[in-house]
């Protein structure tokens, strides 16, 4: 049984889009949605704590720790002795807070001299080791 004016007999296929059935579940969607905004946008008032924006003043001290080519540790371009370092390290580690250790490794220095400096300074108590290099552009 067909929908339509009835003149035609044909049993051919309706090719009209009904768009009673799409307005009506828009207009149902849209109440659903209008009805649920209040319940998802509800919020818990909270009295949060204020934070002010000044810049702190600390800075933290720098060592760098040098390696050339023959395996000689330096402190801040001041040669060490392998007996001094882990005892200056231990007293850079007491410090509050804790300074910043820059390990440059000379280019053919061999990498047992700098596997040794970084265990001083993890044995020393030290947390904070950055390596320094140098970029060579192309």
């Amino acid at each position: 049984m067909a929908f339509g004016s009835g003149l035609n007999d044909n049993d051919e296929v309706m090719s009209e889009i009904n768009m009673t059935p799409l307005v009506d579940v828009m207009l149902v969607l849209l109440i659903i949605f209008i009805l649920a905004m209040p319940v998802i946008t509800h919020s818990v008032k909270i009295d949060l704590p204020k934070a002010t924006h000044e810049v702190s003043e600390t800075k933290l001290e720098t060592i760098t720790l040098s390696v050339t080519k023959d395996g000689v540790v330096h402190w801040n371009n001041e040669a060490v002795p392998d007996g001094q370092l882990q005892q200056r390290l231990q007293g850079a580690a007491l410090q509050q807070p804790q300074p910043i250790v820059h390990l440059r490794g000379d280019r053919r220095v061999h990498y047992e001299h700098v596997v040794k400096v970084m265990t001083a300074v993890q044995q020393a108590g030290l947390h904070k080791l950055g390596f320094l290099t140098e970029v060579t552009k192309p």
